[in-house]
């Protein structure tokens, strides 16, 4: 040091580099990043911790904060575009000032958000899960499985306490039909960023299990865009790819569609569709097997008529060559001494004894 007063104080420092940077951040800029951590303050300020990383590595950190008079607006406005609130994991473009300030140091003072950035984010991503699934040949691995005409043993990939699957229960249960299935669940969480993992867990316990299942159900009820995300991720679409069992999902919405039911083996809109589609299955077979056994059962009753008619046709003709109806129209009958049927008067001479039979009896005579 050349001078003894040749330094600079902390707030002297500090000073400058607030300068320098307002003089780089005139105006507002926008910033894409992580929300690694938020804070909705009581006080109505949200806190937040930005972050932005390369191949899994986070290579920038940022404090960031929304005050009350703006974050109610973005927080709001954001929620009712994508149906989901804002939360950590998301990646978010935000429109910031850059501030420095000598007791609290940088600091990005958010101003807007993009919600609508965050949803393109989010397809840009299923476009790539797709690719890569068609590059490593997993798109269709579970279309070459045979799934069972009438599945019964069956394995549930669920949250329990989830909606969709406590309505799927109540409608498999209370079906008019009174059919059973041996459903067994395996719990997985079935939103955010752990759902992947969980379900592909979920999915190996089955195969581990040893229960040699007739399909497995994938089921969650409806939600937001970015909260069945997840059901476009790779790890659990991959799971699904190479599960040994047909798996079948039904997820969200009726007009969601995601990398999970392209993978699967079939695939219906929601977890009450599921019940029914299964139902389904067996009443229309229940169906078959009623219409077969009225078929049979005309056909045995057409057999066993048909058969009637003709021993009534033999008992008629028996009944018309009986000798004793012919007696009762009138007829009699010649018989010879021995008993025989005489059947020309030639047969007798003078002095022969003949019997005459009538209806109601017989009277012996003597030929003159």
């Amino acid at each position: 040091m050349e001078n003894e007063n040749d330094f600079l104080t902390l707030a002297e420092l500090q000073a400058v580099i607030r300068e320098e940077l307002e003089a780089c951040f005139p105006s507002r800029v926008w910033v894409k990043a992580e929300i690694s951590s938020l804070q909705a303050r009581a006080n109505g300020h949200c806190y937040m911790e930005l972050s932005d990383s390369v191949d899994g590595k986070v290579v920038a950190k940022a404090r960031a904060v929304a005050w009350k008079n703006v974050w109610n607006q973005i927080s709001i406005g954001f929620s009712e575009l994508t149906g989901s609130a804002l939360r950590e994991g998301m990646d978010v473009l935000l429109e910031v000032s850059v501030s420095y300030n000598e007791l609290y140091g940088f600091t990005l003072v958010v101003t807007d958000i993009n919600p609508e950035f965050t949803l393109g984010e989010n397809e840009r991503q299923k476009q790539l899960t797709i690719k890569r699934l068609q590059d490593e040949g997993l798109m269709d691995m579970q279309k070459e499985l045979a799934l069972p005409d009438l599945p019964y043993k069956i394995a549930v990939v669920s949250a329990r306490d989830a909606a969709g699957y406590r309505d799927f229960c109540k409608h498999i249960r209370g079906n008019e039909y009174g059919f059973y299935y041996d459903i067994t669940l395996y719990e997985a969480a079935m939103q955010g960023d752990s759902s992947p993992a969980s379900v592909a867990k979920a999915l190996a316990e089955v195969e581990a299990s040893g229960v040699n299942y007739d399909c497995v159900m994938i089921m969650r009820g409806g939600g937001s865009k970015l909260d069945l995300a997840c059901f476009d991720e790779y790890e659990m679409a991959a799971a699904i790819a190479v599960c040994p069992f047909p798996v079948i999902t039904g997820l969200g919405h009726d007009q969601d569609f995601h990398v999970a039911d392209m993978v699967a083996c079939h695939f219906v809109k929601t977890p009450t569709a599921l019940a029914d589609w299964l139902i389904e299955l067996y009443a229309a077979e229940d169906e078959s097997i009623a219409y077969f056994t009225t078929r049979l059962r005309l056909a045995f009753q057409n057999k066993v008529n048909a058969m009637s008619a003709k021993v009534d046709l033999l008992e008629s003709r028996i009944l018309s060559a009986d000798p004793r109806n012919i007696l009762k129209r009138g007829y009699t009958l010649a018989l010879d001494a021995s008993g025989k049927v005489a059947k020309s008067a030639s047969a007798f001479k003078s002095g022969d004894t003949m019997r005459v039979m009538f209806p109601d009896g017989s009277v012996e005579v003597v030929v003159k």
